[in-house]
C-alpha cells in the first residue's frame, strides 16, 4: 500500500533523528549536570522506542487475511500504537517528573551548558526536519479527503503518522523549555528553573500520551466514519435501483485505508431475485469507486416494518 510505505518512511525519518538526538542529550546532560536535558535524553529514547513500536504496527498490520483472521491484521496497528503510547508514558513522562521533584528537593551541581546549548541547536534543526516530513504526508492526505488539516490530524485513523507529529511537536516544545531551564539557571545560578523545566517536560509527555492513548483506543473499540460520510455512504446506497431505503446503515474502521460496510437495506417488493443480486454488486463497486478505503460491503435485504 502506498499509504503505509509513506507512513513507514515518516516514522523511520523520526526514529534516526530521535535515536542520535538522545544519545548526544544523555552526554550533554551528564556534562551540563542538567535535569531539563537528561529529561529530554529521556524524551527522545522514549520516543525512539515509540517508533520502534510504531515500525512494528505497520508491518504486522499490512499482513493480508487469512482463515484465523478473515477481517486481515488492521486492529494489530492500534495495538502496536497503544503500547507506543504507554512508552511515552512510563519511559518519557514519568523520568521527566520524577527527575525534575528530585532536582528542586535536592538541588543539582550546574556544570559548562555550552555543549547542551549546542545539543539543543542541532536537536532543534533534526527534529524540525522530521515534523515537516510528517506534516507534509498530513497534508497530503488531507488534501486528498478535501479535509481540513486540523479536523483531519485529529480524526485521522493513521495513528502512526499522527504520533509522529505530536512526538516531533512536544519534542520541539521541550527543547524550548530545556533551553529555558538552562538559560535560567546560568542566570540566576539556581537549579530550580532547570527542575521546573524537567516537570514542563513530563506534563507535556503526558499529554501527549493521553491523546494518542485515547485515539487508539478509540478506534480498538471500534470507530465509525464520520457523520458527513456515512451520509454519502447512504446516498451512495440509495442511488442504486430496486434499492427503496436503508434501514440501518453500521460502518467500522478497520484500518487507514480499511473500512467495513454493512447495512439493512429495503428492496422494492417487486423486485427479483436477480434483481437483488445484481443490486447488491452495483452497491458495492459504486460504494468501493466513491470511497477506495471501503473494502467489505455486506448488505442484508429486510423488509420495512409497517403497522
Amino acid at each position: 500500500m502506498a499509504e503505509n510505505g509513506e507512513s513507514t518512511f515518516t516514522v523511520i525519518v523520526a526514529a534516526a533523528a530521535n535515536l542520535g538526538i538522545a544519545a548526544a542529550k544523555a552526554v550533554a546532560g551528564v556534562i551540563s549536570g542538567s535535569s531539563a536535558m537528561l529529561s529530554e535524553a529521556a524524551h527522545s529514547i522514549a520516543d525512539t522506542v515509540t517508533e520502534v513500536m510504531l515500525l512494528t504496527a505497520l508491518r504486522r498490520s499490512g499482513k493480508p487475511a487469512d482463515e484465523d483472521h478473515p477481517l486481515g491484521y488492521g486492529g494489530e496497528r492500534y495495538v502496536w500504537a497503544m503500547l507506543a503510547a504507554v512508552a511515552t508514558f512510563v519511559g518519557g513522562a514519568v523520568f521527566s517528573v520524577y527527575d525534575g521533584v528530585h532536582t528542586l528537593a535536592h538541588g543539582e551541581e550546574l556544570g559548562d551548558p555550552l555543549v547542551s546549548y549546542v545539543v539543543l541547536g542541532i536537536a532543534f534543526v533534526l527534529e524540525s526536519f522530521s515534523l515537516r516530513t510528517a506534516i507534509r504526508q498530513v497534508k497530503g492526505e488531507a488534501t486528498r479527503v478535501r479535509a481540513p488539516f486540523g479536523r483531519y490530524l485529529r480524526l485521522t485513523p493513521d495513528t502512526t503518522v499522527k504520533a509522529v507529529v505530536m512526538e516531533d511537536s512536544a519534542a520541539l516544545a521541550g527543547l524550548m523549555l530545556a533551553a529555558a531551564g538552562l538559560l535560567g539557571g546560568q542566570i540566576t545560578g539556581s537549579g530550580v528553573w532547570d527542575g521546573i523545566a524537567s516537570l514542563l517536560i513530563g506534563a507535556l509527555l503526558v499529554y501527549v500520551a493521553w491523546v494518542l492513548g485515547r485515539s487508539n483506543a478509540e478506534l480498538l473499540i471500534g470507530r465509525p466514519l464520520p457523520g458527513r460520510m456515512r451520509e454519502e455512504v447512504r446516498e451512495e446506497l440509495l442511488s442504486v435501483p430496486h434499492i427503496m431505503d436503508v434501514l440501518d446503515l453500521t460502518t467500522l474502521i478497520q484500518g487507514p485505508d480499511e473500512v467495513m460496510i454493512a447495512a439493512k437495506i429495503d428492496f422494492r417488493d417487486v423486485a427479483s431475485a436477480e434483481q437483488i443480486e445484481w443490486a447488491c454488486e452495483e452497491a458495492d463497486q459504486q460504494l468501493r469507486e466513491r470511497f477506495p478505503a471501503i473494502r467489505r460491503v455486506y448488505l442484508d435485504p429486510t423488509p420495512t416494518r409497517r403497522p
